[in-house]
């Protein structure tokens, strides 16, 4: 997991890396049934999650869903004041992100919407690695409250010239 500082804070930006394949959002109460490319089964849970068209999608895990990011390998980040996943494609991490994502938010061409039901705190990683493995490095916890949101990707170019990101926006529905 690589890391980035802001230049307008002293916050760092956490960023999440795979090793070429998706990477998956798990709540973190079903972390142990995710097996990864491991597994006793035919098709393994990488599999499955390989098998995920587009920006994003759900995969059942226990009895919850987890969040697929497909499309690329790309390096990601959630930047919870925007409640977006920022998945960094080109570009200079620290000279465009995150203070390019609101320029990059309100440009977007978003795709379709799914809606994830998530039963609290979740835990971005690599699809290959166990969920057993997934706290032990390489991944970012991610505060959610429960509930229902509704997700949708977009591609963005904050800066045409020297940066591009995929946004993954999580909103919350009401009851």
């Amino acid at each position: 997991m690589a890391s980035y500082a802001d230049p307008s804070s002293v916050e760092r930006v956490e960023w999440v890396e795979s090793g070429g394949g998706p990477l998956i959002a798990i709540p973190e109460v079903v972390l142990p049934f995710w097996t990864g490319a491991d597994g006793d089964e035919l098709a393994s849970d990488y599999d499955r999650a390989c098998e995920v068209e587009g920006p994003v999608g759900l995969l059942p895990v226990g009895n919850t869903t987890a969040l697929v990011l497909g499309d690329e390998p790309a390096a990601t980040s959630y930047l919870p004041e925007h409640g977006t996943f920022v998945r960094w494609s080109a570009g200079d991490p620290e000279d465009a992100l995150p203070a390019g994502v609101p320029a990059a938010l309100a440009t977007a061409a978003w795709g379709r919407e799914v809606h994830w039901e998530v039963p609290g705190t979740v835990v971005l990683f690599d699809a290959a690695s166990s969920g057993a493995g997934a706290t032990k490095a390489g991944h970012l916890r991610i505060a959610l409250t429960a509930g229902r949101y509704a997700v949708r990707a977009a591609h963005a170019e904050p800066d045409p010239e020297s940066s591009s990101v995929g946004l993954v926006r999580l909103r919350p529905l009401g009851p």
